[in-house]
């Protein structure tokens, strides 16, 4: 299909280019996808591109290259995009599967132990700002780099196509521009060997974005106003924009970005706050719950007066700034099951935190010899039920009642003997023993400090 504008027709004849005729290799093409309408845009192009080679050109240079849709969930994104790019990437593989494109739907996600709500919650990391923005190499870039060397590892060199633009901002237009070489489309990976980028829709406008969105049927059999309207009323007054229009529904559309749910970077989350505005009432509590996590950051009471490493942590004006305290990890955790539980009623498929988090937390708490805070109570005290997934539970009751009748004259040795079966079961439920036998020792020398103060 012909598309009426000059720009973007030129720019799919250089993507057939690119994919057919100047490069020769089979290097896999990766495109990262979050959605939003830069990656969908870039993706629309590369699919009719594609198209065009497999109906139009001869068997030698037929689709011999796989293109991966490489999309990174971190866990914690705004729902409502989470389940918009859930729908998308079905269609997208589905379609792939119909036309016969070598297009393979990809998702990756952070490892269990480097997930927001494991390093929040489980090892009392306070919440990410500019000065210690853990979270973006944790649940971004790690995990999409993983993919990429496996890639490059079986194919020895990968491209990777990124829907950035000039028009962005100044800063993003110095980035790319520093890593183009003249007169080359492609441009080695600043950080990842055997890699190179390439961005084919560098110089289009804002316009020209919404007008293909807008006036370009989705190739995968997708309704994209529904990502138009998600950027409309998800855009704050001032983020608004005007946009080369198809209809009269088309008058303006923000540029807004989305993210995590639980950013706590920026300031405030404009595209939240705007959806809410928009209709999207029933989100009000995770835009709370996201403001209380940048006004708790910095207590002193909230706060422990050692980093994980042991390092002290404590201003010469006595402020504590290190991780979190037990107590306010757990006081969290029963907020967020609330939040979820309360959402969960109306929208059954939202889910904020998962039950392998919760094990985890679990697992970290005992590794840190925090027994007095238990997930498994949490989650029932909330739910009034057990976590479908596990019984956290180290011993049931009647094997209580007998340990602490054995331990009557000493009930230190029943506490001890109960957190080192805590911590076995702990380690089951990981499906792992790493650690265990420093887990217990570390327990039982911290018993032998306690009885001989």
């Amino acid at each position: 299909m012909k598309i009426k504008n000059k720009k973007i027709e030129s720019i799919v004849n250089e993507l057939i280019d690119q994919y057919a005729y100047a490069d020769k290799s089979e290097r896999p093409w990766i495109i990262g996808f979050s959605g939003g309408k830069d990656s969908t845009v870039l993706l629309t192009l590369m699919w009719e591109a594609l198209t065009r080679i497999k109906d139009e050109m001869p068997y030698p240079f037929q689709l011999r290259r796989p293109v991966y849709v490489v999309c990174n969930d971190t866990m914690v994104e705004n729902p409502i995009i989470s389940s918009y790019v859930e729908d998308v990437l079905l269609k997208i593989e589905t379609a792939a599967r119909d036309q016969g494109l070598p297009i393979i739907v990809k998702k990756t996600v952070p490892k269990l132990e480097e997930s927001f709500w494991i390093n929040v919650l489980g090892k009392g990391y306070p919440v990410p700002n500019n000065t210690f923005r853990w979270c973006t190499d944790k649940l971004k870039i790690r995990p999409t780099s993983n993919f990429l060397l496996e890639q490059i590892d079986e194919k020895g060199e990968a491209i990777v196509l990124l829907g950035t633009r000039y028009e962005e901002s100044a800063t993003r237009e110095r980035s790319m521009r520093k890593h183009e070489i003249k007169g080359n489309r492609l441009s080695k990976h600043n950080t990842t060997a055997n890699t190179y980028v390439y961005a084919p829709i560098k110089e289009l406008m804002l316009e020209e974005v919404w007008y293909i969105i807008n006036a370009v049927p989705s190739p995968w059999g997708f309704d994209n106003s529904i990502l138009f309207q998600i950027y409309a009323d998800a855009s704050a007054d001032d983020y608004e924009c005007p946009t080369v229009v198809t209809n009269k529904e088309h008058s303006s559309c923000g540029q807004s970005r989305f993210g995590c749910w639980t950013c706590t970077v920026v300031k405030k989350d404009k595209s939240m706050s705007a959806l809410i505005d928009n209709g999207q009432h029933w989100m009000k509590p995770l835009l709370d719950f996201r403001d209380s996590l940048v006004e708790g950051r910095n207590v002193s009471e909230n706060r422990m007066t050692t980093r994980r490493n042991g390092q002290k942590a404590v201003t010469e004006d006595g402020h504590n700034q290190g991780n979190y305290t037990p107590e306010y990890r757990h006081r969290l955790l029963k907020e967020l099951l609330q939040i979820q539980k309360n959402i969960q009623e109306e929208r059954p498929h939202v889910a904020l935190i998962t039950n392998q988090e919760l094990i985890a937390i679990q697992v970290v708490w005992n590794r840190d010899m925090i027994f007095d805070f238990n997930v498994g109570n949490a989650y029932r005290e909330v739910y009034n039920k057990e976590i479908s997934t596990n019984n956290i539970k180290s011993l049931d009751d009647t094997e209580k009642r007998i340990l602490r009748e054995i331990c009557v004259e000493d009930m230190s040795y029943y506490h001890l003997i109960d957190n080192l079966i805590t911590l076995q079961e702990t380690k089951t439920l990981m499906l792992s023993k790493y650690g265990l036998h420093n887990d217990v020792e570390n327990r039982i020398e911290s018993f032998v400090k306690e009885i001989e103060q």
